[in-house]
């Protein structure tokens, strides 16, 4: 194990030794489609999981959703089948790992139209079977919808992905001006970049763009980046995560890089309320919003 994994796995210790926390709401989204925002997300989540944080992954991409693909994994049933009382929670969860669990999603707007009454009460009651998860990961639609904007609004932490395209870079920039309307924090990737400095160039330009034209209390943090490698098109034609193919290549540990960032964060976690935990905690927080 190299002293990059060790430092990880010793952080991760120390925070599941400590007191429990709450579980950690991290959205990852995107300007447009096919800058590798799923990719990123079911490898962040597995990385995390391999060293000891218990992680659920939640798949809110609408119309889109592939976490099942990315994890070579069969769907039956998903969130909206427990809404309907057509499944239980329990039910429809899979399994991906030890510590990683996928939590199959369904549009916004079909969630919310089961919101109110016993079907949902019941379902947050199911709920609880996740309520020691450390941390969620919500793989959201790419855009600037609503029902994107309100799973923006419920996490902890908000994570922009975008590859160097104009294209891309731009719609990355209207993202992160809507969200800023959210929130002060926001987080960017840099994906299938050909070096870091490429990448943190870019991202200053973001930065001084959003600086000059949003300002205010916005505060865009640089969290990493996910180099161009033939290996990651490999993985995902195989349906594999290129971080458990190939342990030692460089997009691997440029997302235990990232990995590691974000568990600092968990360290500032407060103590638990139950109402901020797993599942149940960011339905909680949805329809806070909602």
């Amino acid at each position: 194990m190299n002293h990059q994994a060790s430092k990880l796995e010793a952080l991760v210790n120390q925070n599941r030794n400590a007191t429990a926390k709450k579980t950690r709401f991290i959205a990852i989204t995107s300007g447009k489609g096919g800058v590798g925002k799923s990719t990123i997300s079911s490898n962040m989540a597995f990385v995390m999981a391999k060293y000891g944080l218990k992680v659920g992954i939640f798949d809110a991409d609408i119309g889109l959703a592939n976490l099942d693909v990315m994890f070579n994994v069969k769907i039956k049933k998903n969130i909206l089948h427990v809404l309907k009382g057509e499944a239980t929670v329990e039910e429809i969860l899979v399994p991906i790992e030890p510590n990683l669990v996928l939590i199959p999603g369904e549009s916004g707007e079909e969630i919310f139209k089961y919101a109110s009454g016993g079907l949902f009460e019941r379902f947050m009651d199911q709920a609880n079977v996740l309520d020691d998860l450390d941390v969620m990961i919500i793989d959201t639609g790419a855009g600037i919808g609503e029902h994107i904007q309100l799973f923006l609004r419920a996490c902890d932490d908000v994570i922009v992905v975008t590859v160097p395209d104009p294209a891309a870079i731009t719609d990355a920039y209207a993202t992160i001006k809507i969200t800023s309307k959210l929130r002060d924090e926001i987080n960017v990737i840099m994906n299938q970049v050909r070096s870091m400095k490429e990448a943190e160039a870019l991202f200053e330009k973001i930065n001084k763009v959003a600086q000059a034209n949003i300002g205010g209390a916005l505060k865009l943090s640089y969290l990493g980046q996910i180099s161009n490698d033939p290996k990651i098109s490999t993985s995902v034609k195989k349906r594999a995560l290129f971080s458990r193919d190939f342990p030692t290549a460089t997009p691997t540990n440029e997302i235990e890089v990232i990995v590691k960032r974000i568990a600092k964060k968990l360290e500032r976690n407060v103590l638990v309320d139950p109402k901020e935990s797993g599942l149940g905690g960011l339905f909680k927080r949805l329809m806070e919003h909602f």
